[in-house]
């Protein structure tokens, strides 16, 4: 494992290095004891067993456990932890729910791990304003379940039951980004906890406004930060109506050429479509087998109306013109609750489908986004070059957004298998960069993906980036080794 993580961009355990140099950290017996003092003998660990669920997500990257973990009760225990550990230069590490994908929880110079899921209070909800108020360890399952009664939901949708302040972490998105946005455009304030323990508002304390020009945009500078510039204690979310009538409906394609033309023609025509996702051949097929479902074995369309009712039959009608014209099926509906989820928990659980078609075997998720025009090509040629390296990598994608995920499924014992998932990666996250676009639409930098990420805002970018770094967090205390 230690060998893929190297090989895919990343930083071994054993290197632990960055641009201030090799450091080693102590968590000695007094700063534990300290720790205790501060949130309580219940709220802290260092057993092993603890310290290894909190040193690695969801991601192929080799496990780096934290010397301590602790579980703050409220933004004030934060504070004066991080002020702690500021004086005698202790690594911090933020976790919330662990379902990362590029290693962003890993304790590369270990440290203490602060783990948020204790602070799970939904704070103030104001239904007029169309905002919520959380702590970090509100998951979005939890948040959604809290508004049922309210009118108003909050869509951005990554799959997993991430946590809020996670997601800003790391400007998730998900399902229905094509509609209603990223994190990035639905967070309006943070709070957080700096490297020395000071408290910063984002965007001023309380303050929960829908615009503003005044000065830097501190908000979307920690949205996407990945914990290497503060721990965030609370988020103010924007939510939105639940909408009238909700239609779902799946269509499959003869090809992936058809399936992708048709995505970029139903956002051509200005249609607001709520959710549009891809599914290729072998990952229906994976899906079929791993959810018990029948769906034909071609690349398949999922998509989701909102609106009123006379909305969502002209969008329908409009969407069922367009695929038809591009070869596809007749739309099978999902048209109540209980039809919905059953389509939609197949598309969330295309990770574990494709996991299962190789038992025994690891994934690894790549995440390039590109403008929608350029969408047919990258996948065409993304598929050919599957064909050709005979890599198992089933596709799935929101592809509204340009967004795709190859699930790269390998034998971590084939080392020849390894270096060639490996050189597949690099070659597709390449060629997303050469057609103008990213080489992570959501997942993050991370640890595996520096190099990517210097690729694709230049010397330049990095350079400003490790300029803001160091003076939030002059001693690289902060989630030290990521993203820069």
């Amino acid at each position: 494992m230690a060998l893929l993580l190297l090989q895919l961009g990343g930083v071994s355990g054993a290197a632990r290095l960055c641009k201030w140099g090799r450091r080693s950290y102590g968590v000695t017996a007094q700063l534990v004891g300290d720790l205790r003092a501060l949130v309580g003998d219940s709220n802290v660990s260092t057993a092993k067993v603890v310290r290894e669920q909190h040193g690695k997500d969801e991601s192929m990257h080799s496990c780096q456990p934290p010397d301590v973990v602790i579980w703050p009760q409220n933004v004030e225990q934060v504070s004066k932890v991080a002020q702690l550990c500021y004086t005698q230069n202790i690594p911090m590490i933020p976790f919330g729910t662990g379902t990362g994908l590029e290693g962003g929880v890993s304790a590369l110079r270990g440290g203490v791990c602060f783990d948020l899921t204790r602070m799970d209070k939904i704070l103030h909800l104001n239904t007029d304003d169309f905002y919520v108020t959380v702590e970090p360890g509100v998951t979005r399952k939890s948040l959604n379940a809290y508004l049922r009664d309210s009118g108003l939901w909050f869509p951005v949708d990554p799959g997993a039951d991430a946590s809020l302040c996670g997601m800003a972490a790391t400007s998730a998105s998900g399902t229905n980004a094509v509609r209603y946005g990223t994190m990035r455009d639905n967070v309006i304030n943070l709070e957080v906890v700096l490297p020395d323990g000071r408290v910063l508002c984002t965007a001023g304390k309380e303050r929960s406004f829908r615009k503003t020009s005044a000065g830097y945009n501190l908000t979307s500078l920690f949205v996407g930060s990945e914990g290497t510039l503060g721990i965030i204690t609370k988020a103010t979310l924007r939510l939105y109506g639940v909408p009238e009538a909700t239609m779902s409906a799946m269509c499959a394609f003869p090809s992936v050429q058809a399936a992708v033309d048709s995505t970029v023609q139903i956002l051509q025509c200005g249609m607001p479509i709520a959710r549009i996702e891809f599914l290729d051949d072998v990952m229906i097929d994976a899906c079929n087998k791993f959810n018990g479902l029948s769906y034909p074995v071609l690349p398949t369309l999922f998509l989701e109306f909102h609106g009123t009712e006379n909305g969502v039959k002209e969008q329908v009608q409009l969407a069922e013109e367009i695929t038809q014209l591009n070869g596809g099926s007749d739309f099978a509906w999902a048209r109540d609750q209980e039809e919905r989820n059953k389509l939609w928990t197949a598309r969330h659980n295309a990770w574990y489908a494709a996991l299962a078609m190789r038992p025994g075997c690891r994934g690894y998720s790549t995440d390039v986004c590109v403008p929608v025009s350029k969408l047919p090509q990258i996948i065409v040629e993304t598929k050919e070059d599957l064909m050709k390296s005979n890599l198992t990598g089933p596709i799935a994608g929101h592809v509204g957004d340009g967004n795709f995920h190859c699930l790269m499924v390998m034998d971590l014992n084939d080392e020849e298998e390894v270096n060639k998932v490996k050189e597949f990666t690099n070659r597709l996250a390449r060629r997303a960069l050469a057609l103008n676009g990213t080489c992570t639409g959501e997942h993050g930098i991370g640890i595996g993906k520096r190099r990517l990420l210097q690729e694709e805002i230049g010397e330049v970018g990095i350079e400003a980036m490790k300029q803001i770094k160091s003076t939030f967090d002059p001693k690289n205390l902060m989630n030290p080794g990521k993203v820069v």
